[in-house]
């Protein structure tokens, strides 16, 4: 399997060996051993679960430095919408992206209005009546994942459409292009993201070649400096820079994407663990009369990714009032595009594959065997998952086993047993104990009491 940069990093020093993130992970992916947290860079999605729940802070996200936009001679900041709800005070996105571009940007494009093209894009295919129903959203990348590793027998019901990030790169790219005499390779394009997983996206993307975005920096990493530059601009220089109606920045909240569609029968589910019982569901048969499925990894949608800094339940309310502001602005506080965008653009060049993690051999033969081995371990084990083996469930640690990644006495339970038969074992060779050393035994014994 091609070896994978992720944006999901563990501070060993800091980890302290609790069971917190193993218990946590959608696909298993952590282990604890000797004491110390393991990442499985082949399973891990990158949803940022671990980060969230970890007591010890020894999970960190890793993106992109804004130093990165001094290798490019022009350079485009995509800010999320989510980006907006991080500003308790601050209604006018105007203001927001104003301090965006001076925190050293040339221009500010929208995800937001991506995002209302993407709709679009995504109500017309629908309507056509050529895709697997359910449709499943593809525009949280963990999830994406998740479905390629877990079920993979959902891969045809994910929608072929590109994510708003990359619709977003690639028309800011072809306007400069068209319109500014730029070189591709002089512009540089960065999104102000709310979680890590897209940068992981962008390296290895999914449905595409190759991304069109050259970077992903954190608003987390940011924020401050964007802030800094906010509460200093005057009302006269702010800039027209938003292009987004209230529908587009909509896209940041659980249901903003299914509400714009105009499907009556459509169902938003936040939350990793919310995600996958709905998957399992559907993959077992028990979701009936659903034409789409938006599914985001996290709480409250993209306002409650591991990158953002408000709460993603305060950060709601601000961005309702962004939208709120947004929608009573007067027209020319919108800026205009003259959008160069056709169908090859935002539908998938190439198929999503399943990624089949749980190969125990290349060898079927061998497979096979170990497989039976796993599910014979498996059979002795207390079945309770614990997670104090380090494995998160009885049947990963029995997949360990087989692995040779780990003991069956890592068990607990599996290890007191083996004591108690070893003590036993103890009791009767001494009770079988030769004549002769019995003899000497109280001998010795007679020795001592004089």
């Amino acid at each position: 399997m091609k070896k994978i940069l992720h944006s999901i990093k563990l501070i060993e020093e800091s980890c302290i060996g609790c069971t917190d993130c193993i218990k946590r992970c959608p696909t298993e992916a952590i282990r604890v051993r000797n004491g110390k947290a393991k990442i499985n860079d082949e399973v891990c999605i990158d949803c940022g679960m671990c980060v969230r729940v970890c007591r010890s802070h020894a999970k960190k996200t890793v993106t992109d430095s804004l130093e990165m936009i001094k290798g490019f001679k022009f350079t485009v900041a995509l800010p999320a919408p989510s980006l907006y709800a991080q500003f308790k005070k601050i209604r006018d996105v105007n203001l927001i992206l104003t301090a965006v571009k001076k925190i050293g940007f040339d221009d500010v494009f929208e995800v937001s209005k991506a995002a209302e093209f993407v709709t679009a894009a995504t109500r017309k295919i629908i309507s056509e009546g050529n895709l697997k129903k359910p449709v499943i959203s593809s525009a949280c990348p963990a999830v994406i994942k998740l479905i390629t590793m877990r079920f993979p027998s959902l891969i045809d019901n994910i929608l072929p459409v590109i994510s708003p990030m990359e619709l977003a790169a690639i028309f800011v790219k072809k306007y400069l292009v068209k319109n500014k005499g730029l070189k591709y390779s002089d512009i540089g394009v960065f999104f102000i993201s709310p979680c890590a997983a897209k940068r992981t996206n962008t390296i290895n993307p999914l449905g595409i070649q190759k991304s069109a975005v050259d970077g992903v920096i954190g608003i987390s990493d940011v924020y401050m400096a964007i802030l800094d530059k906010a509460t200093k601009i005057k009302q006269e220089d702010v800039e027209i820079l938003t292009s987004s109606t209230s529908r587009g920045i909509n896209w940041a909240l659980i249901g903003g994407e299914s509400s714009t569609l105009g499907v009556d029968n459509a169902i938003s589910v936040d939350g990793m663990e919310n995600v996958i019982e709905i998957l399992e569901n559907l993959e077992n048969g028990q979701i009936h009369d659903v034409e789409f499925i938006e599914a985001l990894a996290c709480i409250g949608g993209c306002v409650g990714g591991p990158l953002t800094l408000e709460n993603s339940f305060f950060a709601k309310n601000i961005l309702k009032k962004t939208q709120r502001y947004t929608a009573m602005s007067e027209a020319d506080r919108f800026r205009k595009f003259d959008f160069d965008i056709d169908e090859s653009d935002y539908k998938f060049c190439k198929p999503i594959e399943e990624v089949n993690f749980l190969e125990l051999d290349d060898d079927l033969s061998v497979a096979l065997k170990k497989l039976q081995m796993m599910n014979d371990i498996y059979q002795k084990l207390p079945m309770i998952d614990c997670g104090s083996c380090g494995a998160p469930t009885c049947r990963a640690l029995a997949e360990d086993v087989v692995r040779g990644s780990a003991n069956i006495e890592d068990c607990i339970f599996m290890l007191r047993q083996q004591v108690k038969n070893l003590a036993k074992s103890m009791v009767e060779l001494t009770s079988k104990m030769p004549q002769t050393i019995k003899g000497e035994e109280h001998n010795a014994n007679s020795f001592e009491g004089e």
